[in-house]
């Protein structure tokens, strides 16, 4: 069991899939919603002068305070100037969200920190309409659905954002107030944001999985079009749309994605790592209707790919999958020989199974390769087998 926990904990760092709804989104940052509710005032104001860097790098400027959001208790600060953080120079009007950092009953702007996004009506609008954060997931998720790819840059930058923070089951439970057309042209459409595709791909699968039969094949249809179009050097979000097959159809879709060769030593090494995190995803999120042992399996066929043998293997051994010891130690010779990350991969896979052919496969590999398995184990930061 030690042994096991230290593969996981060392090893899964790069393996582990996110708790957020989209593990294809990368790192979204907070929403506007969670900095309104988390900061201790929320002000509209005018912007004064230029932006500059502190002495810390952080980029500053200054902005007069005209108008306190909700609350009337800090009127105070009306008419005073501060500094704010800020992505970029803001011309003009912005929202600035002030969190104490000095304790003070009444909270003056000098015990604030301020950081500010620049603002119209419109956004002003939003942030102050935006459902709190201790409403329930579901819910939330239905009032930023409609705000999907908004007109607003800002306000479609981080509607993507809550989706992005969400939890899976919230996304599922909200399914209804996505719409399934708009979702098919967003996953088509050549010039949208790679992370936002990944979001809509995994959406679609979601309408597809819970809608009617027309509206499910129709959403079925347009994932697997996107996955079979011509490939690019990106192939922008490709791993949400993988991951939308997946949720739609469940085993069907692990059937649909091994017959277009996805699996097999011809398919592009971008593309395995996509359908990699896919399969992760549904480790982590589809066992009701992927079922476990069909998961292994897909993992498993990874092994023999050059580009994701080492992930695929730590994946197995985070899944405590002891059923591919012999498969797993092949890859020492097959791919190790030049990749260290594969060996450390191995050395930790084997030492982590309780099996004997586990530990015999190990005294094998020590035998003809002695200083790169204690190379391999000392990376893992892994006790050498005895």
């Amino acid at each position: 069991m030690a042994a096991i926990l230290i593969v996981v904990l060392v090893m899964a760092a790069s393996a582990a899939t996110p708790t957020s709804a989209c593990p294809f989104c990368g790192t979204v940052g907070q929403s506007l919603a969670q900095r309104r509710d988390a900061a201790a005032i929320v002000a509209v104001a005018e912007a004064e002068g230029t932006a500059a860097a502190d002495p810390s790098s952080v980029l500053v400027q200054r902005f007069r305070i005209d108008q306190v959001l909700h609350d009337a208790a800090h009127a105070s600060v009306v008419g005073t100037t501060v500094p704010a953080r800020v992505a970029g120079p803001i011309a003009g009007t912005a929202v600035l969200f002030g969190t104490v950092i000095a304790a003070a009953p009444e909270a003056a702007a000098d015990d604030l920190s301020w950081s500010a996004v620049a603002a119209d009506e419109t956004l002003l609008g939003y942030v102050a309409a935006a459902p709190a954060t201790d409403l329930p997931a579901a819910e939330r998720l239905r009032w930023f659905a409609d705000r999907l790819e908004h007109p607003d840059p800002a306000i479609a930058a981080d509607a993507f954002t809550e989706f992005g923070l969400a939890p899976f089951t919230a996304v599922h439970a909200a399914a209804s107030a996505l719409d399934p057309v708009r979702l098919q042209a967003w996953v088509n459409e050549p010039g949208i944001d790679a992370r936002r595709r990944g979001l809509y791909g995994l959406l679609l699968g979601v309408v597809a999985a819970v809608g009617d039969p027309a509206v499910a094949h129709t959403c079925i249809d347009t994932l697997h079009r996107a996955v079979e179009a011509p490939a690019d050097d990106f192939r922008a979000g490709f791993d949400g749309v993988l991951a939308g097959v997946l949720v739609a159809e469940g085993e069907t879709g692990l059937d649909y994605l091994e017959h277009r060769g996805l699996f097999g030593r011809q398919a592009r090494a971008l593309d395995q790592r996509h359908l990699l995190a896919a399969v992760r995803f549904a480790a982590e999120s589809l066992t009701e209707t992927i079922p476990r042992g069909r998961i292994l399996t897909a993992t498993a066929a990874l092994l023999a790919s050059p580009a994701v043998a080492a992930d695929a293997t730590v994946d197995l051994a985070r899944y405590r999958a002891w059923g591919t010891v012999a498969e797993v130690s092949r890859l020492w010779d097959m791919l190790g020989a030049d990749d260290p990350l594969v060996r450390r991969a191995v050395a930790g896979y084997l030492t982590a199974c309780p099996l004997p052919a586990a530990k015999q496969a190990l005294e094998q590999i020590r035998l003809r390769d002695p200083e790169r398995l204690q190379q391999a184990l000392d990376a893992a930061a892994l006790p050498a087998a005895r």
